[in-house]
């Protein structure tokens, strides 16, 4: 294959050069326009702009008045089907809206491109550019001094402040950059060498799609880069009358992040446009939406936002009932005390370990080694064992030994242990003698589930009344419950102690453990461990256990940027995920070359046996860099080893900066000083940093800036943006990696094969190899990391994009309550599903006395259908004829309860005493109270017509939010559940898929009848004018909601939870119902009442349960 793939480059040339070459007809046309506009004037270039729009604004405009004149219509008309219809036109031609606006953007793609190119190249030969001032210009004079007026004439300067550094305008676009902006325009990825000017490319396709006036989204992976970018970027933009923002400087549902919104180019971060969008969807008013269409976004770091950030739901969450109850605080002291004991034990079994072996008896040493493994295989004394000659190859001919025959050996390793941990699926098991242990002062049974189908078999052969029968089965459910979170809670602690390290994992910081992002070294703020970890590690580190809360609203990063009808996405490193991006997103993959060839030297890796040799090797390699002159960068994986060689350093007294996740607010000074002369910079892995190591003369004499890795990371792509930080703009540098087989990848995945190799070598203290073949061997290592992680995200985007067609359907039906107009269209839906579903219930059964109360309990009114009709009607005929009967009793309704309804407003509103803009009126079906919120003015000007609008409005957004937010949580239970049927031979997706199409469809049943019921039900308590009162902080966005990006578990984490023993599994949660009446006992004597004739009867309830279940009878005493 490989032989075939030479072949066929010698003909077809690579990707990246078919690529390349597919855009060199639109690049010479780019280069003709830019000869053509040197000789415009300033104001005859910005004339250009006018000129793009009206041109896209000729070729839309036949569609724009069809989509103007079929809006009118659908308005106007009264016939619902009619109306539906139109709609569905009008979405039709919004789509060929998009492609005809997409098609003039195209159209105008090479002059546009120049005009920005020209725009840039006049900034930096010009001090000042003098031109005829605008409303544009004196609006950003206002609050820019960039520009100042001077008459008629508006003065921009090259020079302006950009997130407090003061910047002089010196670039322009290089042919590669145009190339890179074609294909951002195009919905592709640009990969771009680090320092190849990505920011600047983007002002290419920003300016070109910002004309069409969707507005344009700039997304980056932190706020400093989305606040910097924004007003570095700005006056280019501006100099042509387009507006530009930052949402992140804005407070979120404020007026200034909306205003934001409005601009024609929009920077923000990937987390504040996911939080906006599922504020927008939690709105109660069209007032309280920010966010516009999803048009075109360019994504910064696109690899670490749309790969790393993949399986993170942002979540928006508050608080429930009884949320802080657990039992972390308790079993936390009794976790501790077991994990001590095991590390006790093992550390004397370690040294009977070595001693055996080192006296040639390797069987049981080998033996007590794999016990120590599989008790604490990060015990840093193993570790260093390991990597003695031979050793790691004894541990793994044991393990062989003891999982031969399903692991028929292994209770013999595991009887001594109190729990053994599997570190490559970040699992722990809890030992029979673990469970005894922790239960030695409590009941025996304190950690044991019971077995339910077993308990409830006892319970039914002991010949107990059903009542007796009913209150031990509940009590055992209960106890189950119970059992089940407390074995959750101990195995979620169990993990905090040995898995999860402080400084390196996370980190403590104003009494809060915060997660550090592996990739990036970042910490990130308001992420959180799911499923009880993050509570676990809080009770760990003795810092206050935040309370459980529910969610609200959620959606990944990945279903949220695949809501742009456009998104293309610019990075260094995109290559080695190239067919996850393509699979995933459908965004193809472009290699942009450099603008000079690259210089930088990459040296194949050292390999040493222990991570001590390693560290001294980089210690003496960085003192002899520091002494030749050239500035070094040394990447780490972690904060501890960022912090350990800083130690080493200092104890060589040469001077360093330290940038990881605990001094990250430091990190534009440092990286700003990185490239200076001996400078030494120790950095937590430099993935999305957005800043240039920049280097002088001197240094690139001296061989530029040198990079160490002091370890390989498990992805290839974290390796190059580290190695890309040197070598920017054909700058001289070089990169080395300094690797140990005591490394986290090379432990886990890749070090018997080297192992063998250096064992035969006999290399001593110290010694090192340098191969090619090593340092691919390795790159195999990280491949198979990355298919293992890619495969994890897939099957998570699977079960996510269940929950996303649902959320889908749910939010266009708020969208469509908060606009209004659809709205009448979908309360028509609703009703003719409810009809559909009364008829189908008693059709079948031709059950015509149930059929009349169906309609009576609904729809609040007695319907004129004869029994004869229920026989004789085809299914549809008599759903159709049911529905228009309905829909007229409901216009006739509406009619009537503006009449009756106006006079209060009128009084109200002619009332001097009220004064107020909003006013918020209670209306009640018997049951439960809405309060509905609406303009005084326009409800007294319309004749009451516009609160009856708001009516409908408030009822559906209220009954779909509450039923949303009950879905949201038996959603996460199924997901959690599903995994139980692998021991069945299924699989769990396939069955999620199934249960989740049944609640969602059981939800939206319930969403029809309960608001059909309220709409057709309600009314107001009384005729009092006193009860409208001001409508004060209604919004829904006043209410304490915490934001969050959860570390959720991956399916095989989950799936390996559930197949653990019996007494580490923890099943579904079991939903608790609380009655709101007594329990009534089946023998108990009831009174029931008819409710069609009032008759009353005296029975036991086992013999009431028919006629009750019938819905004619209800109980009254």
């Amino acid at each position: 294959m490989g032989l075939l793939n030479s072949v066929l480059k010698i003909f077809v040339g690579n990707k990246a050069e078919r690529d390349f070459k597919s855009m060199q007809d639109i690049l010479k046309s780019i280069q003709n326009f830019e000869k053509e506009f040197v000789t415009l004037s300033h104001d005859e270039l910005r004339g250009k702009t006018a000129y793009f729009r009206s041109v896209i604004k000729e070729n839309c405009a036949q569609i724009q008045t069809k989509i103007k004149a079929l809006d009118q219509t659908a308005l106007k008309t009264n016939d619902i089907s009619k109306r539906e219809a139109i709609y569905s036109e009008i979405d039709e031609l919004q789509e060929r809206l998009y492609q005809k606006t997409e098609d003039s953007l195209n159209q105008i793609l090479p002059e546009a491109f120049a005009i920005v190119k020209e725009t840039a190249k006049r900034f930096r030969e010009n001090k000042e550019i003098s031109v005829t001032a605008t409303a544009s210009d004196r609006e950003v004079s206002a609050t820019k001094d960039y520009v100042s007026l001077n008459g008629e004439q508006a003065i921009w300067k090259n020079s302006w402040n950009a997130s407090g550094k003061e910047v002089v305008w010196d670039m322009v676009h290089y042919d590669v950059q145009l190339v890179g902006g074609i294909a951002l325009h195009k919905g592709k990825i640009a990969e771009m060498q680090t320092g190849e000017g990505k920011t600047l490319v983007a002002t290419l396709p920003l300016y070109l799609n910002a004309l069409s006036g969707n507005g344009v989204h700039l997304v980056t992976v932190n706020d400093y880069l989305a606040k910097r970018d924004s007003a570095w970027m700005a006056p280019l933009f501006e100099f042509h009358g387009l507006r530009v923002d930052c949402i992140d400087k804005y407070q979120p549902s404020s007026e200034g992040r909306k205003n934001a919104y409005k601009a024609d180019i929009i920077y923000g971060t990937n987390n504040e446009f996911g939080f906006d969008y599922l504020r927008d969807n939690m709105a109660v008013s069209p007032d309280d939406l920010v966010q516009r269409q999803h048009n075109y976004a360019i994504v910064d770091e696109v690899d670490s936002v749309l790969i790393d950030d993949a399986r993170t739901p942002l979540i928006i969450s508050g608080p429930v009932p009884e949320g802080d109850r657990h039992e972390f605080y308790s079993l936390n002291p009794k976790v501790s005390e077991l994990v001590n004991m095991q590390r006790t034990y093992l550390t004397g079994i370690l040294s009977e370990a070595k001693k055996l072996i080192r006296e040639g008896d390797r069987k049981k040493g080998g033996f007590l080694l794999y016990q120590v493994f599989r008790g604490l295989p990060r015990n840093k004394a193993l570790i260093k064992f390991l990597s003695e000659d031979g050793i790691k190859q004894l541990l793994q001919k044991t393990e062989n030994y003891h999982m031969q025959d399903n692991n028929r050996e292994m209770p013999k390793i595991d009887e001594e242990l109190f729990f053994v941990i599997d570190e490559k699926n970040n699992q722990i098991e809890l030992t029979e003698k673990g469970v005894n242990h922790l239960s030695e002062t409590q009941d025996a049974n304190f950690f044991v589930l019971p077995d339910i189908g077993v308990e409830i078999a006892k319970i039914e052969n002991q010949g107990l009344s059903l009542e007796e029968e009913s209150n031990l089965k509940e009590e055992l459910f209960k106890d189950f419950s119970i059992k089940s979170e407390r074995i959750h809670t101990l195995n979620q602690l169990l993990k905090a102690y040995t898995l999860f390290e402080k400084d390196m994992e996370y980190v403590v910081m104003s009494n809060k453990v915060m997660i550090v992002d592996e990739q990036t070294g970042r910490i990130m703020e308001g992420r959180r461990y799911s499923d009880g970890l993050h509570q676990a590690i809080e009770a760990k580190e003795n810092v206050k256990i935040e309370a459980a809360t529910q969610t609200f609203a959620t959606i990944t990063l990945q279903n949220y940027f695949r809501m742009y009808k456009k998104l293309s996405g610019m990075t260094g490193t995109a290559v080695t995920e190239a067919g996850e991006f393509w699979e995933i997103y459908s965004l193809d993959v472009m290699e942009i070359p450099t603008n000079k060839p690259i210089a930088r030297i990459d040296e194949n890796d050292l390999i040493y046996k222990t991570k001590r040799e390693k560290y001294n090797a980089i210690i003496t390699e960085t003192v002899k860099l520091s002494k030749k002159g050239r500035p070094t960068l040394i990447g780490t994986t972690s904060v501890e080893v960022s912090e350990l060689l800083g130690k080493m350093l200092a104890l060589r007294k040469i001077k360093h900066n330290i940038l990881n996740a605990k001094l990250h607010k430091k990190e534009a000074e440092i990286v700003a000083e990185a490239g200076e002369t001996g400078v030494v910079t120790i950095a937590t892995n430099m993935a999305g940093r957005g800043t240039d190591i920049k280097i002088s003369d001197e240094v690139k004499e001296k061989g530029g800036l040198a990079i160490i890795g002091t370890e390989r990371h498990d992805s290839r792509r974290v390796d190059r943006q580290l190695r890309g930080r040197s070598g920017r703009q054909g700058d001289p540098g070089s990169s080395q990696f300094y690797v140990s087989l005591e490394d986290n990848l090379m432990r886990l995945f890749g070090s018997e094969r080297i192992a063998k190799i250096m064992d035969r070598m006999g290399l001593k203290e110290g010694e090192v190899i340098q191969h090619s073949m090593m340092t691919k061997s390795i790159e195999r290592a990280q491949k198979k990391v990355e298919e293992n992680n890619f495969g994890i995200r897939k099957r998570l985007l699977e079960y996510d994009n269940v929950m996303n067609s649902q959320r889908e359907v749910i939010y266009k039906r708020r969208q469509h309550a908060l606009e209004g107009k659809r709205l009448r269209t979908d309360i028509s839906n609703m009703i003719f599903d409810t009809c559909e579903l009364i008829t189908q219930n008693n059709k079948a059964t031709n059950d015509f006395k149930n059929f009349q109360f169906e309609i009576l309990k609904f729809f609040a009114m007695a319907s004129n259908l004869k029994k004869d009709d229920l026989t004789n009607l085809s299914f549809e005929q008599l759903t159709s004829k049911l529905y228009q009967e309905i829909y007229i009793y409901y216009t006739q309704r509406i009619e009537t309860n503006t009449k009756n309804i106006f006079p209060i407003i009128k009084q109200v509103y002619e009332s001097k005493e009220n004064n107020y803009e909003r006013m918020v009126l209670p209306f009640s079906d018997g049951v439960k109270t809405i309060n509905v919120v609406a303009n005084l003015e326009e409800s007294y000007q319309s004749d009451g017509k516009k609160l009856l609008e708001e009516f409908e409005k408030n009822v559906c957004l209220a009954i779909v939010d509450e039923a949303w937010k009950t879905h949201l949580r038996k959603m996460d239970e199924l997901k959690q559940s599903v995994q139980l049927s692998v021991h069945e031979q299924k699989d769990p997706l396939l069955i999620y898929k199934f249960e989740a199409f049944e609640l969602f469809k059981v939800m939206l049943e319930n969403i029809n009848k309960d608001v059909v019921s309220f709409l057709f039900k309600s009314k107001l308590p009384s005729q009092n004018p006193g009860l409208i009162r001001e409508a004060k902080n209604i919004s829904n966005r006043k209410q304490k909601l915490d934001l969050s990006k959860e570390e959720l578990p991956n399916m095989e984490e989950i799936s390996a939870r559930n197949r653990g023993p019996r007494q580490n599994r923890r099943m579904p949660e079991v939903e608790t119902v609380v009655r709101e009446k007594p329990k009534i006992g089946r023998n108990e004597r009831v009174s029931i009442k008819n409710i069609q004739n009032g008759e009353v009867k005296s029975l036991k309830f086992k013999q009431a349960e028919t006629l009750i279940d019938s819905g004619e009878w209800v109980v009254v005493s």
